[in-house]
Parts: C-alpha cells; structure tokens; sequence
C-alpha cells in the first residue's frame, strides 16, 4: 500500500469543485467509480458537499495557501480488500495528519491495474474556519502503511525515501508516459563512466560519447542533451554535484579544444526497452503527433481569420447605423440615445464573437492535442489495433493478473467481440462489461474483478472458452473453485476443468439434472403410450369408415376444425348437443379421447417438470396459449365473436323476443351479473384511492372533448404500481443478460412533453403504455378507455403526456 500527497503547483489552479467532479466522472466506463463517501458534511452527495466545503473555505479570507489537500492511496496489482476495510483505511490515514475532523470526499477507482482511492480534504476546519497543514506527512504515512499492512495482512510494500525528487519525477514519467527520461537514460548508459573519469578533461569526453554537455549553471552544475533538456549533475547522483567533483577533480575547467570524433550514442525521446519491437509503431505514432500539432496550427489560423471577418464586418455595420442617425434629422436627445444603442450592440456583438472564437479555439485544441506514448497506444487498443495491445502488454511494468483467474492450455486466441470493451489500461489488461460485473484480461488470464456473482462467472467462463477453448485451468480460493464449478454446471457449458477435483465437482452437480430431466421425459413418453389408441385392433373396414365420418365433419365444420378428428367428434359436430340447442366448436373432442400434439402436458403439475435453462437463445415466437403477462403473446382466441350454429354452415337466428343486439333483454328482466350496479347515481359512489391520494369519483368520458385519453388515474392505483414495477423488474432483468432492450423506467409526471408510442402490455390485468423517450421506454399505467383508443394507434405515433397524466395525440390543428 503507498500513500502518496499530489500537491497542486499552482495555488490559482486549485479546485475542490474541480477535484470532486474528477472523483466522481465515470468517463463514458462502467468499471470507474466504485464507492463514494463523504465525511463529516451534512449531505451525504458528493455533488451537494462540494457546494458545502466551498462555502466554508470562504470563511477564511486569511490564509494564502492550497486549501485543498489530495491524498492518493493505491494497492499493488490483484489486491482488492473490502469496502470495510477501505473505509477504516481512509479514516487513519486521515487522522494521523490531522485532518480526521475536516470535511472530505473520498471515491474508489477500478479502471487501472492497481485499486486506488483518492481522498479530496478540505483543509480548513469546519468550526473553527483555520487552516491545517501537514508538514512533512510522508514520515508518519509511512509508518501508518508499514502497521495496517500487519494488521489488515496486506502485501508488504518498502516505505523508506531512497530516492530524491528528481529521480522519483523521473520514475513517474518513465512509468505513465512509457518514455525514456534524460535522467534515466544517463544513469543507464554513463554514470560508471562518469564515475571513473579522473580529470575534467575525462570527463568533458565521457560527456562528448553520449552527446551531453556538462557545464556551470548558478551555484551548481547540469548536464545538457543536444535537443535542449537539461538535469541537475546531482540529481544523476550526489556524487556528481559540484562540490563533489571539485573535491575529487579539482576547480571546474571547461572545455577548451573541440573533443574527437562524433557522439557514438544521443538521447532520445524513445519508448523503454520492452519485449515487443515498436520501431514502426512509434513512427506511426510521431508522425500522428506532427500531423496534429500542424493541423492544429491552420485550424488556428481559420479561426482568428474568421473572428477578424466578424468583427469587422460588425464595425462596419455599426458605421452604416451611425451615417443613418446622422442624416435621420432626429432631435440631439433622439440622436443621442440612438448612437448609445448603436454602440451598446456593437460591444455586444464584438463581445459575442469573441466567446464564440475561445470556444471553437478550445475545442480545436482537444481535438489535436499531443497525448503521451503509452495514451497513444492505450486509445489504438481500444480502437482494436491488436499490435497498440501487444506493446502496452510487452512493456516492463505490465504486471501479470493473480489471485482467482481463469486461463486454458491452448494458445490465446483473439476474442470475438461478443463482449463490450469497458477500457484498456496502460499494461494492457482489457476490462470486458459484462452486466453488473467485469472481466479482467491481460492476455494471458481472466479475473472477474467486481461482481463475482454467478452471471459474471459464467461470462468469464465463455470468454475463456472463445479465447482457450474448453479445457480451462482455475486458479485461486478453495471458495472461488466451488463457484466456478457451480457456474459451470448451472449453465450447463461444455468445459473440462484441468483440475480432478473441479471436474468432479461440476459433474456431481450436473448430474441431478440429468437424472431429472431424464425421470420427466420417461414419464411424458409412458403417459403418451397409455394414452395413445390402439388402431391396429381396430380391422380395416372400421379404420377405413372412421377415416371417411373424419373427412366428412372436417369438411362440414370448415377451416375451423382438425383434419384428424374421429368419427364421433365429426358427428357430435353435425348434431346438436344435448341441454341446448347449439352444436360443439370445432376442434373439440369427447372425453378420453387423444388430443392434439398441441395440447399434449398442458395441465401437467409444475412440480413434475424439469426447469430447463437454455443460455444464449434467440427471441422466438410463443403459442398462443401462453399467460396474459408474457411480452410477446401469440394469436388470441376468437370464440367471442363466434356465432352459436343449429347445424353446420347455418347461422343460428336468435329469438324474436330478444331484441336487435346480443345480451340486452326484455324490460323489467334481471340483468345479467357483469351489469350489476352499472348505472348508479354519483351519489351513490364512494370515493376511488389512488396510493396515497383520495380523488372524488371519475366522471364519465364524453366522446368529442379536447382532453386527451385520461391514463386511469382513478383506476386501482396500487394495483397499477404493482403491475409497473413488475414489468419494469422483468424487462431490467433481460438487460442485464445482454438482450437487445432499451432501458424501462416509471413514467415520471412532468411538463408537456412529446414522446413516441411504443405499445400496450396487460400485466395482471392491468394495463400498461410503453412511451419511448430518447434511448430508454417509460411505462405509465392506462385504464381500459385509454387502452381500447390506444389499440387504434400506430407505433411511433407522437403522443403527449401532459402534467396531469392525460394522454393526447399529435395532430393537425383547426
């Protein structure tokens, strides 16, 4: 574990606002920001603290220092404690420099090889509105590392200052960059040689050999490369420093005669040493740099031209308004104020043109900015430039992943792109999104690094198959084992473990399956032999007559009817049955009869069926008898329009005293059930509780308003909530396992707005209207008037949803 302080060069560039924002960004990653905490603020959002440390910092108007303190705490590659132990981590490290009492936001970051936390603090006390500094804070910080990493059993990491602050600037850029730093580079190639020269003259030319020059500078001495960059003598070592070599070499001497010969080496800006060759790349990437710095330059060029353009041709529209006044013949006061406004726009307009070129100058510059070598390759990697991957993972610093890892035997091979690229780092670990979890790569293995559930298990397991092939090696916990094994077996994917005892594992937990799926379909085999009909004792004149009555009440009853149907049933068909007068609908058989292969372990109990996952299919259409709830249902029964017939093809002809329309009787009748109650007065109602609020009754719709379709809020509201959450929640989980579905959410009310019609759902017998809005759906309930008028609406339609929950299509205005 290192602690380490980023202090801010300059006092007018520090930001609490800006560090939080930085804190909490996930840059367009899923695998960024873990936990966000904030301590010993009142609100417990990091974006509300911000505004509160500000507001305290300008209580002190005294202090002209960084009131900002920035502590960075990261952990070596593969070690990840737990949130606990993270947060009592952040709490003495805070407390032993003495900013425990101080306002701070702190936030946990995954998106490089190494788990870190960074720590903003404000430095000036809540209460007492003073500044505390902690002076020299590495000494105690590394004491503190050195016992929670014996308490808390972590990796031992040395803490002891052996470098001075040159050559750890030197190390950082060597580390981030993937560059060769002048000082580095001397101490690489020549500071044995500088070591033993024995005289100035020596040592001018040990200088001369590399293409350096050492010379007078202030009080001390530096060494100068031929591009112009300059390090400090005693930087390289203290053996160097002017008082040293004077010591050993006597008095500075400066070169007098010109040194022999060409410089046999010279310092240049090149990649460190790695294992892969990047000679080719690292022109390409040189040649990038130049392109860019010179587009940026025109680009430039354009912009100042055009402001130039502008402005001018402001002034001389300022010029016209001024002649005009002039010769307008208006009264002095009238002239007065006229050339006021006049010259009130033209500041303005200048003004404006002026905002808009240090826009467009901005964002030409972040277009063509220059990024370092090892940022060069990290945005090539993520592009797919499979050589940019191989170079980060050939530098020297790349670490290989431990710990719970998943790998194969055979040679890796190229993912498919099935899984979403999240970020590449700077070593080259690929960090696949895989739902709520993520998938570490470095080529070599696979690490499931946050949300090891078994969703995320499974995806590492089938991308080390598409990488290794089916004989994977695991790596870790005895726990971490058991669940692989256990993902293994539940998705039931064709691997073989190296490991004897995984294997068994996962074959002990797939066998229940099998015995069960296995006990089922013996089951369904020997029900269906039971109740299959015998023909063969049945001679061939009774099969052949049972054949004929079939075709004859197939052809009687229409398309309607099976064409297997047996004698009985074609006759039942032609014959009223008895109690009515109506005959059967079609497709209908006598009691013990086989039925249809359709219909076949319909009411079958669920405890007898086998739950079968089936991972990675395709959307395919359902029959047409599955529930209401589902999303995608099949044609719907038609038996409610159909008409009751005496006999075949005759339609039936309803009582004289009946009336003209079906189920309306004779006056002074009884109504039938479902008319109950239909027609009582207002009065007579109670109040309709939707949630929490108590609405009178509903009035009754009027065909022709100009309101819109009213969306049931005096519908059963908690009903309806029920059945919107419970669509959302099954639509949300199908996301998460990589289906193509737009992100569903509750319907909000808010001002007008317009928003695309993307269907109706029955959940429970509720319903439902999808409204598309942008990339995610909202659902918001209807009553069935608003379905029924819905039904008659295309999908895409534009509709409005207006701040009261009423719904209105988008049409021409009279």
């Amino acid at each position: 574990m290192i602690v380490r302080h980023v202090p801010m060069e300059s006092v007018q560039k520090s930001s609490f606002a800006q560090l939080v924002k930085y804190l909490i960004d996930p840059q367009a990653k899923q695998e960024r920001v873990g936990t966000v905490s904030v301590t010993n603020c009142h609100c417990e959002q990091a974006a509300v603290a911000m505004l509160e440390v500000l507001n305290t910092q300008i209580q002190n108007t005294r202090s002209a220092s960084d009131k900002t303190y920035h502590l960075i705490v990261a952990f070596p590659a593969g070690e990840e404690p737990d949130a606990a132990t993270l947060k009592t981590i952040e709490e003495r490290i805070c407390a032993v420099i003495g900013l425990g009492e101080h306002q701070r936001v702190s936030a946990v970051h995954h998106d490089t090889d190494n788990l870190h936390i960074h720590i903003a603090i404000n430095k000036i006390h809540p209460t007492r509105y003073t500044i505390h500094e902690p002076f020299n804070a590495y000494h105690v910080l590394g004491q503190l590392c050195d016992r929670l990493e014996v308490e808390y059993g972590l990796q031992r990491v040395n803490h002891q200052a052996n470098k001075n602050g040159s050559e750890n600037r030197a190390a950082d850029m060597e580390r981030h960059s993937d560059v060769e730093s002048l000082l580095g580079w001397i101490k690489r190639e020549c500071q044995d040689q500088i070591r033993s020269a024995q005289s100035w003259s020596q040592l001018h030319q040990v200088m001369h050999d590399h293409g350096l020059e050492i010379r007078e500078h202030a009080n001390g001495l530096i060494i100068s490369a031929g591009n112009g960059i300059s390090v400090k003598a005693s930087a390289v070592h203290r053996e160097f420093s002017k008082k040293n070599l004077e010591g050993r070499l006597g008095s500075f001497a400066k070169s007098q005669a010109p040194t022999k010969g060409a410089p046999n080496k010279r310092y240049e800006k090149k990649p460190m040493r790695s294992k892969v060759n990047t000679v080719e790349l690292h022109a390409r990437y040189k040649h990038v740099q130049q392109s860019a710095t010179s587009a940026r330059a025109i680009e430039w060029g354009r912009a100042i031209a055009r402001k130039n353009r502008l402005i001018e041709d402001a002034k001389r529209a300022g010029r016209l308004k001024r002649a005009a006044i002039k010769i307008s013949g208006a009264p002095g006061i009238g002239k007065k104020l006229m050339y006021a406004a006049t010259s009130k726009t033209l500041i303005a307009e200048i003004d404006r043109i002026n905002r808009q070129y240090l826009k467009e100058r901005q964002e030409i510059y972040a277009k063509t900015t220059r990024v370092a070598w090892a940022d060069w390759l990290r945005e090539q990697a993520i592009g797919g430039d499979q050589e940019a991957l191989e170079a980060l993972r050939g530098r020297a610093a790349a670490a290989k992943l431990t710990g719970d890892t998943v790998a194969g035997e055979g040679a890796p091979g190229a993912a498919t792109g099935r899984f979403k690229h999240d970020s590449v780092t700077k070593k080259g670990t690929i960090i696949y999104s895989v739902g709520a979890s993520a998938v570490r790569d470095d080529g070599n293995k696979l690490k499931v690094s946050t949300g090891a559930d078994q969703a995320g298990l499974q995806a590492a397991l089938r991308l080390a198959m598409e990488r290794y092939g089916s004989r994977i090696t695991v790596d870790g916990s005895a726990a971490f084992k058991e669940q692989i094994a256990k993902a293994a077996a539940a998705a039931d994917l064709p691997v073989t473990f190296t490991d004897d005892a995984i294997e068994r594992r996962r074959q002990e937990l797939i066998k229940p399956l099998t015995t069960r799926e296995n006990q089922n379909g013996n089951r369904n085999g020997n029900e269906s032999s039971r109740r299959r009909p015998d023909r063969s004792r049945d001679g061939p004149a009774r099969q052949a007559a049972a054949g004929r009555a079939a075709a004859a009440g197939a052809a009687a009853a229409g398309a309607g009817a099976a064409a297997g149907a047996t004698a009985a049933n074609a006759a039942g068909a032609a014959r009223p049955g008895p109690g009515h007068a109506f005959g059967h609908k079609s497709d209908a058989r006598k009691t013990g009869s086989y039925p249809p292969p359709a219909a076949q372990n319909r009411v079958r109990a669920m405890s007898e069926l086998g739950v079968v996952q089936q991972p990675d299919r395709g959307q395919v259409l359902l029959p047409g008898d599955v529930p209401g709830h589902m999303e995608h249902k099949g044609g719907q029964p038609d038996n409610g329009v159909r008409r009751d017939l005496y006999r075949p093809a005759r339609v039936a002809r309803a009582p004289a005293a009946t009336g003209g329309k079906p189920g309306v009787g004779r006056l002074g009748t009884s109504p039938s059930p479902a008319s109950k109650d239909r027609l009582q007065r207002l009065s007579q109602l109670g109040a309709i509780v939707i949630g929490e609020r108590v609405t009178p009754a509903a009035p009754a719709f009027t065909p022709g308003t100009p309101a819109g379709l009213h969306t049931g809020q005096y519908a059963n509201g908690a009903a309806q909530t029920r059945a919107a959450d419970r669509y959302i929640a099954e639509r949300e989980q199908k996301r998460s396992i990589k289906f193509d579905i737009p992100k569903h959410v509750r319907y909000t009310p808010d001002k007008d707005r317009t928003l695309l019609y993307a269907g109706l759902r029955q959940i429970d017998g509720q319903a439902l209207a999808l409204l598309k809005h942008g990339e995610e759906v909202q659902v918001l309930p209807v009553d069935e008037a608003t379905a029924r008028r819905l039904k008659r609406i295309a999908l895409g339609t534009p509709i409005s949803v207006t701040s009261n929950e009423a719904i209105k299509k988008k049409g021409r205005s009279r």
